[in-house]
């Protein structure tokens, strides 16, 4: 596979060795590898006079605590920015500029000495998640399960990938919580992956990349819904969505800063580009964007810049 970064916006780089400035990302720790591996490879092609710096906030993290306030050009999300999260923008002066960049299969993992479990089913994580229901141990799920208790780890509550796995799973609860507060919450994936490791009955959930870079030190649950047979997560099932766990991943810019700043406009050109590459899948472990998303991330951009984007679903 050839990483070389390809450039189709017309057939120059539109001078972009010669632009420099900064570029502040914030948001989701799902999409931040790709950001700053697409990142890398605009330095490695045009140098290093754009600066970046990019940090795993959380999309919710992201959006409250950067990128509304001013404070980034771009916010990444694992899940679609929410409609409060749009007027806040608006209060504060910004259009948020939508692009959907790829395709995640959210996964379910368990620990490599948990031989008693392949598969499970989402009403059976909705049980063990839901603070409605709060189960203590294994057995108390399924009675063929273990008499051990649960050791739970997943993202925080500023993260995307926590909002999506409630939506997705839990749904609507009687309690005034979303999900069960008894479990390790971090921003940080590999953290989750190392919990489960560390705990023969612990149980979490994690972006498949983040998965496929840990593929020996936890193992993946296939997952069912509704009676129907169990699919195991795959970049395969998060494209036909077959998987049941299958989401989109976003980026989102600040319309205001898109329009002041030209190296900001070269990099998303860029960005969108690189967002079809191989490399996304191969390296990373998403789905690549289509060539219909990149039509439409283009069309998003160019309205950006002109100031004629408007958000709506």
């Amino acid at each position: 596979d050839d990483d070389t970064p390809t450039d189709t916006s017309g057939g120059n780089n539109n001078g972009r060795e010669n632009l420099s400035g900064d570029i502040r990302i914030s948001g989701s720790s799902t999409v931040y590898p790709v950001a700053q591996e697409v990142s890398r490879l605009w330095n490695e092609e045009y140098g290093d006079g754009v600066g970046f710096n990019i940090t795993p906030d959380g999309s919710g993290g992201g959006f409250e605590n950067v990128f509304i306030p001013g404070d980034s050009d771009i916010n990444n999300a694992s899940r679609p920015i929410k409609d409060e999260e749009v007027q806040r923008c608006r209060d504060a002066g910004i259009e948020p500029v939508e692009f959907y960049v790829a395709q995640d299969a959210l996964t379910v993992v368990v620990n490599n000495d948990a031989d008693w479990l392949d598969e499970i089913t989402l009403e059976d994580l909705a049980t063990i998640w839901s603070p409605d229901t709060a189960p203590e141990t294994w057995s108390d799920v399924n009675s063929d399960w273990p008499d051990e208790p649960f050791d739970l780890y997943g993202p925080a509550s500023t993260s995307g990938t926590y909002d999506y796995f409630i939506e997705a799973v839990i749904g609507e609860t009687e309690a005034d919580q979303p999900i069960r507060s008894d479990f390790e919450g971090t921003e940080e994936d590999n953290l989750i992956a190392q919990g489960v490791a560390g705990n023969e009955y612990a149980l979490g959930y994690l972006p498949f990349a983040y998965y496929t870079n840990n593929p020996d030190s936890v193992k993946a649950l296939s997952l069912s819904e509704g009676g129907n047979d169990p699919v195991e997560p795959s970049l395969e099932g998060a494209q036909s969505g077959n998987y049941p766990l299958a989401r989109p991943l976003f980026f989102y810019a600040n319309m205001n800063k898109l329009q002041e700043k030209t190296h900001l406009q070269e990099y998303i050109r860029f960005y969108i580009n690189e967002a079809d590459e191989d490399y996304i899948a191969e390296d990373i472990g998403y789905v690549p964007s289509s060539d219909q998303m990149v039509e439409d991330n283009l069309a998003n951009l160019e309205a950006g810049i002109a100031g004629d984007y408007e958000f709506s679903r």
